[in-house]
């Protein structure tokens, strides 16, 4: 099969299935991106690692992964033996379509890979070949109309997968894990408004020191960490797709003045955003 070109930020049409190279992913791997369509995804042979959001993830053979809109994605390498089968969906496809299973997209989930069984990974196999025999066919004889079926199973089946995740934790130590989620959702969805940790233990209704203690034993990071990291992937991922002006950059990120901004990020990646943007 060949390679099908995987669009940085949304799919062009409402739905994309193919599958791609390692060398070909590995071109997407020089700069963040946010993905605006939903992915789901199978490594069918070889490996990959990969920042997604602010978790570094590594992948395997017979692991899947799924990426939902507004996800920060940063590709470090694939193998060159690596082929993944993918399908798109997006965000018009969404918006104009009902579902019967749709995932909030504030749930909480592991950003880390779905580690499937031997059996269910040729099942999901087996059925994105079969769909990629169905959608090259002339006329395709896949629609947005019957992809809504395929969308609503795929959910489906994920949502089976968080519920596995949720009932197998180990309750006496759930707690911390389950509060250290939550602290990184809301930094997701707040870091551009948000920059002090005491703002999220305030949301939170938790001391600050518990929530930094809490935090650095669960992601051996510091809270603070984590909030500059979410900053600066968006930092990242504007300064090389989009054309904004780095004021206009610094200001979406909740920076009062683009002098700040530039410290914060130099202070950070040993360079002003302007060399970024021209490296």
């Amino acid at each position: 099969m060949q390679d099908k070109k995987i669009p940085l930020l949304d799919c062009p049409v409402d739905f994309l299935i193919g599958d791609a190279t390692g060398k070909l992913m590995n071109e997407y791997g020089r700069f963040p991106c946010k993905i605006m369509c939903n992915v789901y995804a199978l490594l069918v042979r070889g490996t990959a690692k990969a920042t997604v959001n602010i978790t570094k993830c590594e992948y395997h053979e017979n692991d899947a992964f799924f990426l939902e809109p507004g996800t920060f994605l940063l590709i470090h390498e694939f193998s060159d033996d690596a082929l993944v089968y993918y399908i798109l969906f997006s965000s018009s496809f969404w918006d104009k379509n009902t579902f019967t299973y749709r995932i909030p997209f504030s749930s909480p989930k592991t950003e880390g890979p779905i580690k499937l069984s031997a059996e269910k990974a040729d099942v999901f196999k087996g059925m994105l070949e079969l769909l990629m025999k169905a959608s090259n066919t002339t006329p395709p004889m896949l629609s947005s109309e019957n992809m809504v079926f395929v969308f609503n199973l795929l959910q489906s089946a994920y949502a089976d997968y968080l519920r596995g995740i949720d009932e197998s934790a180990d309750k006496p130590q759930d707690r911390r894990t389950e509060l250290c989620r939550e602290y990184i959702k809301l930094v997701m969805e707040h870091y551009a408004e948000w920059h002090q940790v005491s703002n999220y233990a305030e949301e939170m209704r938790i001391s600050l020191p518990h929530l930094c203690s809490t935090v650095k034993q669960v992601c051996n990071r510091t809270a603070g960490d984590i909030i500059d990291d979410a900053i600066l992937t968006d930092a990242k991922s504007q300064l090389k797709i989009t054309n904004l002006q780095i004021k206009e950059i610094a200001m979406s990120l909740g920076f009062e003045n683009v002098a700040f901004f530039n410290r914060f990020f130099k202070s950070h990646m040993g360079m002003t955003p302007k060399m970024y943007r021209n490296s």
